[in-house]
């Protein structure tokens, strides 16, 4: 048995890619466009992960868009996606600085959640060991759930 991908449906596909691509830096490794289904698949990698394995063989995220509106729910019920990163700190400081909003901020040096605009959580996890504890993160408060 292989991991493929985790598909999640995403409301704005523009707003999703501009999230997990911009912003995460994620990439896209193909994308399928269906006029018959009226939807949309875009198959994303972490940048780490594209050196690992074939395209095909990384594991990836599938934003599934369907060009019909329609209004999701229950994306806690969904769980979370989880990256590992090389520096907590740094990288919720660049998502901050971009306008995403650290639910639960890294205290620990090790774990920080964030949501994606289809409120999605995602868990971002410190490579290695903790870092040593580091304002403003110390004092920082959870936002939301996530």
């Amino acid at each position: 048995m292989r991991y493929l991908h985790t598909m999640i449906r995403v409301a704005d596909l523009n707003a999703a890619l501009d999230f997990f691509v911009q912003k995460l830096g994620m990439v896209e490794i193909r994308r399928v466009n269906s006029e018959q289904g009226r939807f949309t698949l875009v198959f994303l990698a972490a940048d780490e992960d594209i050196g690992r394995a074939a395209g095909a063989s990384s594991p990836l995220v599938e934003l599934t868009h369907n060009w019909d509106p329609e209004t999701y729910t229950g994306g806690r019920n969904f769980g979370h996606l989880a990256y590992e990163v090389e520096n907590i700190y740094a990288t919720c400081e660049k998502l901050d600085n971009a306008g995403v909003t650290i639910n639960r901020p890294p205290r620990d040096g090790r774990m920080a959640f964030i949501r994606t605009p289809d409120g999605i959580s995602i868990e971002l996890l410190q490579r290695g060991e903790a870092l040593p504890p580091q304002e403003p993160w110390v004092s920082a408060a959870n936002v939301g759930s996530w």
